[in-house]
């Protein structure tokens, strides 16, 4: 085990626990950058890091709070596993090289790190134009509600499995679109239950590519477990309108650097 990695596991968890960011948006770029590791791998072994760590949320959700909504993760998944499954295919049938596939997957996590930048930015304006869509004309795109959940699912797991981004931040911003008149515990529940197949299908296809670094996933889960715990209680004293928009500019930073070199080569 690498102490540097148990150390950076710790320090995600920490900042996961205090902003209910998820983990891809911090882990991924730490990985590509600090530690040099390439773009698929990081990817990969942050996808099962993801599905193992966020276990044990659902589990509280739905046995301390019945906070899951089992119909929408559903349809979310309709969308999101054949989306993950056709990606990984895709990459394993067209034998992408490494080279190409390190800036496929270096672009599609700068745009994932930019448009979760944007939802932390504008979660509560979304979030009130689906309640002012909802009380102007009640009912009336509750036939669309089934089919769009879908759709975005879809576009999660395409953007997931490509950057392992994307299935916490902007599938909590989609679904306080969508479904405004649900509590967001109900919304944080649903989404977090999610993410669990999502990441485990997507982490899996990564493993039968090569990508996934066991010793780096064990370094990372054991530091962090207690870092997630310890962001947790820290999150009370440490106000929301400080951090959300300090976070949310350097996930923007981050996702300019990463797409920077394909809008530079044009």
């Amino acid at each position: 085990m690498d102490l540097a990695y148990i150390v950076s596991g710790l320090s995600v968890g920490v900042l996961v626990g205090l902003t209910g960011v998820g983990g891809g948006s911090l882990m991924t770029p730490l990985l590509v950058f600090l530690f040099g590791f390439a773009p698929a791998t990081a990817v990969g072994t942050d996808l099962l890091f993801a599905a193992i760590t966020k276990s044990g949320g659902v589990a509280v959700h739905h046995r301390s709070h019945g906070s899951v909504e089992w119909k929408i993760v559903g349809l979310l998944c309709m969308g999101s596993l054949p989306g993950a499954i056709a990606v990984i295919v895709g990459l394993e049938y067209f034998d992408v090289p490494r080279k190409e596939l390190a800036t496929v997957m270096g672009n599609s996590l700068g745009v994932a790190l930019i448009l979760t930048s944007l939802s932390l930015f504008f979660r509560n304006r979304l979030k009130q134009a689906g309640l002012e869509t909802e009380s102007h004309q009640p009912g009336r795109f509750h036939h669309l509600q089934a089919p769009a959940t879908i759709f975005v699912g879809l576009g999660l797991g395409v953007l997931v499995t490509l950057s392992s981004v994307g299935a916490g931040a902007l599938g909590t911003v989609a679904l306080f679109f969508l479904y405004p008149r649900l509590p967001t515990l109900r919304i944080v529940g649903t989404d977090l239950a999610h993410a669990i197949p999502l990441t485990a299908v997507a982490g899996l296809g990564h493993l039968h590519m090569g990508n996934v670094d066991f010793v780096l996933l064990g370094s990372l889960l054991i530091g962090s477990l207690p870092g997630i715990w310890v962001g947790s209680h820290l999150s009370a004293k440490i106000p929301e309108y400080f951090l959300r928009p300090l976070l949310a500019s350097v996930l923007m930073l981050i996702g300019l650097k990463f797409v920077w070199p394909m809008f530079a080569r044009w």
